[in-house]
């Protein structure tokens, strides 16, 4: 576990339980995925500021449980903010901001997509596949290796199916048990809670 993840002493917490897919792609599959549609546009933003980042992963990410980034120290966000492998697009339509991707070549020759989403209220208008291809694209444009992704049971029903329409193989499983500050303000689905021994 992250140090600044550690839930702090007597602070309450949700643990969840969680299964975690890893997924990765050799090349570029065959194109599956639809366009964006009239009024949408990926912008790459190269030095997007801590708050507006933040702003951005809490609104896609509330839902599903992101909290990594939300404890992740200021100063330390700043400095992956600020890294030269790592690229944010944000997806806009008709000029308002609907989702992001974030892709980190850290891991070179491999490419990680180590966020993906949209917001709440641009699910379900066909944006998402579309999103995923385009993040696909990007990657492919270059001379890598291969592209990564990891999903796990917090995540939107439809993540790990598109992940696989899309190109991607499942490479292994593992669980995982989170304890997430209540802090934070999550709202734990009962399916991600650990069954309860009897006493």
């Amino acid at each position: 576990m992250l140090e600044y993840a550690r839930v702090r002493p007597g602070e309450p917490f949700d643990r969840v339980q969680v299964t975690v897919t890893f997924l990765r792609m050799d090349r570029h599959p065959p194109r599956t995925w639809p366009a964006l549609p009239p009024g949408a546009a990926i912008e790459y933003v190269p030095h997007m500021d801590v708050a507006t980042y933040r702003d951005l992963y809490d609104r896609v990410g509330q839902p599903w449980l992101w909290w990594l980034r939300r404890i992740m120290p200021d100063a330390m966000l700043a400095r992956h903010q600020a890294d030269p492998a790592v690229a944010i697009h944000v997806l806009r339509v008709d000029g308002a901001v609907a989702g992001f991707f974030e892709l980190d070549a850290t891991p070179w020759p491999d490419v990680n997509l180590s966020y993906f989403g949209l917001l709440p209220e641009a699910i379900g208008r066909g944006l998402g596949f579309a999103l995923l291809g385009a993040a696909i694209e990007q990657v492919f444009a270059g001379p890598v290796r291969g592209m990564t992704v990891n999903t796990c049971t917090a995540d939107h029903p439809r993540a790990l199916p598109n992940y696989l329409r899309a190109g991607f193989r499942i490479v292994r499983r593992i669980d995982e048990m989170w304890d997430i500050p209540r802090r934070l303000g999550f709202e734990v689905p009962d399916h991600l809670r650990p069954a309860q021994r009897p006493a």
